[in-house]
């Protein structure tokens, strides 16, 4: 059994960027953060991303075994690296989600590593929502708007994650807990890294576009972007989510154009992505707080601040750590799952009722 109070929480994530798994500690009762601690980083090998890349979009029965290696041995190297934990969580690797027709799929099993690292593993966080009708991301914003009363937000704010898919989270922090109505309103925004990644990972052999340099050598085409924003999903209220490859078409859209064409009309569209999203907040917030890699692009956050009316800061700005939110995300909820507290709710993935999701897995 978990101890009663302040717990050490140790969270991992693989996201949909492959660039591979963050490790980072956290200090919680899974309602207050009290505290952060040590972080860690271990990076697919160029082998290892080529074998994730061809195991996505596919499903439990598919032919597995290599990503699934790859996954978990993984994140075994890079908890290894992080001592005094007392709990795990693991959100494994997402091949495919499809809320509205064959469900979700994060690669990984959680009691394989509870036996190797010899700690309780809380996994398979997003099944039960997606059971329950909800759509099974976003699942941070529980932690968000936990981080949002520990940095001392007295007015609604708005965290913004740029990995491979967009996702915004409006907080109103004057809420005590993150279920009560009205607290948060959170939902994918977008396409936001991955079809950048892909196209420079295609046409230069390059992982991303580094601190935006292609970008900023291009020209947006206005044509592209506009045709891109009359996609349906951005007339569709939120909650929502989407799957890493939902705007593949995305890349047909900038073929014909230069490479920094290309990636400067990409960026473009997911920046304006953002904008169509933030029009959906019950308030406008009184700033926008962005971790994932989109953060580290200049290009992306000069489109975002010529867009929006409100400051757009990097999370660093306000003492957290942009590199690490969402494995300490998973710390989070870890513990929270193992308290028997709700994960989502209606707002933010728009499950029929407030549901703690996850698998605890014990060593033998």
């Amino acid at each position: 059994m978990l101890k009663a109070g302040r717990v050490k929480a140790l969270g991992a994530m693989s996201g949909t960027s492959l660039d591979g798994v963050d490790v980072a500690l956290i200090e919680t009762d899974g309602e207050q953060i009290f505290g952060f601690g040590a972080t860690g980083y271990r990076p697919y090998s160029a082998e290892e991303r080529a074998v994730l890349r061809e195991a996505l979009g596919k499903w439990p029965g598919d032919d597995l075994d290599r990503a699934r290696a790859v996954v978990e041995n993984a994140h075994v190297a890079a908890l290894s690296t992080i001592e005094g934990a007392e709990i795990i969580g693991f959100h494994g690797q997402t091949l495919a989600h499809d809320p509205r027709g064959r469900g979700t799929h994060q690669l990984g099993d959680g009691a394989v590593l509870a036996q190797q690292l010899g700690l309780p593993v809380v996994w398979d966080f997003r099944s039960a929502d997606v059971r329950l009708g909800g759509e099974g991301a976003p699942l941070a914003p529980f932690f968000h708007h936990a981080c949002a009363r520990y940095i001392g937000a007295t007015e609604p704010v708005s965290f913004l994650n740029l990995g491979g898919v967009g996702n915004l989270t409006w907080i109103d922090p004057r809420h005590a807990r993150p279920e009560e109505p009205g607290a948060l309103l959170a939902f994918d925004t977008g396409p936001a890294n991955a079809p950048i990644n892909d196209l420079v990972q295609k046409r230069l052999g390059l992982d991303c576009d580094h601190d935006g340099a292609l970008a900023r050598r291009g020209r947006v085409e206005n044509g592209a972007l506009e045709l891109f924003l009359d996609d349906p999903w951005f007339y569709r209220m939120p909650p929502k989510s989407l799957d890493r490859d939902a705007f593949s078409d995305m890349i047909g859209l900038v073929c014909e154009l230069s490479d920094a064409d290309a990636a400067a009309t990409l960026t473009a569209m997911a920046a304006a992505a953002v904008f169509r999203g933030i029009e959906h907040c019950p308030s406008p917030p009184a700033r926008v707080l962005v971790t994932g890699g989109g953060r580290r692009n200049p290009v992306m956050m000069q489109m975002l601040g010529a867009a929006l009316d409100c400051p757009i800061l990097p999370v660093e700005d306000v003492g957290l750590d942009g590199d690490m939110l969402e494995a300490q995300a998973f710390a989070y909820l870890a513990v929270r799952v193992a308290r028997g507290l709700p994960t989502s709710c209606t707002a933010t993935t728009g499950v029929r009722a407030a549901v703690g999701g996850g698998e605890i897995s014990r060593p033998r």
